[in-house]
């Protein structure tokens, strides 16, 4: 049994709160946060016995009863958030982005290497078992050689709050390290080296804030995949990934945030079906089951999540696609 604290109790502390009580695994024995409003309205909201408090991210990090911890702040805090937690021995699963940019992204690695420490970065949709079926799909070559990939996320903010956490620098504001890290997530499923990534094309655009507020990507992988990638703050996408073959094409309709019923589309020439995808669990509720699973089993590889090798090509390929829009 995982013995978990939270670390930041916002939205994202909130759903990891009520997932966990659907695990077998897992415990939920500490929160922290430094808003003492927060640490009161969370418990008001659940019902979790002997929970200890907090309101000093250090003295739950130092705390020898809790094995592992999630990271659920604000952007630009999880670089030391995770360098303490490996130095205090606890295994870590942290909300992307994990870093602000490549160069943290190499010094956490570092750190988490160095330290023994098993770190996930919370794809939650990878340990989601419409992920298997898409990679039983494509590597049992019913789509064929894989020939093209789109993917987007974008959602429409209809007004910009230099101070909010998508807008702010400081905070790690923009589309590209808030939601281009999932674009970039689907194809480093099936290719992982960051270094057989080619940018043919980028543009985006600067808000008065100096983040970007939408960006697009052409990319060629292997010198024979290309791939095209859109996130958004300006518009609601259709937030699907379709992948297409010399044979098929397959749609995922749900790709990021799928329910416990979710569907995909497969056409293969003039044949075309719906599978249904169902899950006995809910989205968080996989990951962390999945998660706690591979901490007690000591696993730090696992193709349905993202580790901090996956971790770190994500981010180098985020670095180099917003360095290239501000060109």
């Amino acid at each position: 049994m995982i013995k978990w604290g939270i670390i930041g109790l916002g939205n994202m502390g909130q759903n990891f709160a009520r997932a966990i009580t659907e695990t077998n695994n897992s415990n939920l024995v500490g929160v922290a946060s430094t808003d003492t409003n927060k640490i009161k309205n969370f418990i008001s909201k659940h019902n979790f016995k002997d929970l200890v408090t907090y309101n000093n991210y250090d003295e739950i990090i130092k705390d020898k009863n809790i094995t592992a911890i999630y990271i659920a702040t604000l952007n630009n805090t999880h670089y030391e958030l995770i360098k303490k937690c490996s130095e205090n021995n606890k295994n870590i699963l942290c909300e992307k982005p994990f870093t602000l940019n490549y160069d943290e992204g190499r010094e956490v690695y570092d750190y988490i290497t160095k330290n023994r420490i098993i770190f996930y970065e919370g794809f939650a949709y990878r340990s989601h078992p419409q992920t298997k079926i898409i990679q039983d799909i494509v590597q049992n070559n019913e789509l064929g050689e894989i020939k093209n990939i789109q993917s987007s996320f974008g959602f429409k903010i209809n007004r910009i709050k230099p101070d909010s956490r998508l807008f702010d620098k400081k905070l790690g504001g923009g589309a590209i390290l808030d939601v281009g890290c999932y674009p970039l997530s689907i194809l480093n499923l099936f290719y992982k080296d960051p270094d057989s990534y080619k940018f043919l094309n980028t543009k985006g655009n600067l808000t008065h804030t100096n983040v970007d507020d939408f960006a697009e990507a052409e990319i060629e992988i292997n010198k024979k995949i290309r791939c095209q990638i859109k996130v958004s703050f300006k518009e609601n996408y259709q937030n699907k990934t379709i992948i297409e073959g010399q044979k098929g094409k397959l749609i995922i309709n749900s790709p990021w945030l799928p329910e416990k019923q979710t569907n995909l589309e497969i056409s293969q020439g003039s044949s075309y079906y719906k599978k249904i995808v169902n899950s006995d669990l809910s989205l968080y509720a996989n990951q962390i089951e999945k998660v706690s699973d591979n901490f007690e089993k000591n696993k730090k590889d696992d193709k349905f999540l993202v580790n901090i090798q996956n971790s770190l090509a994500i981010m180098k390929n985020m670095t180099i696609w917003s360095k290239l829009i501000k060109k």
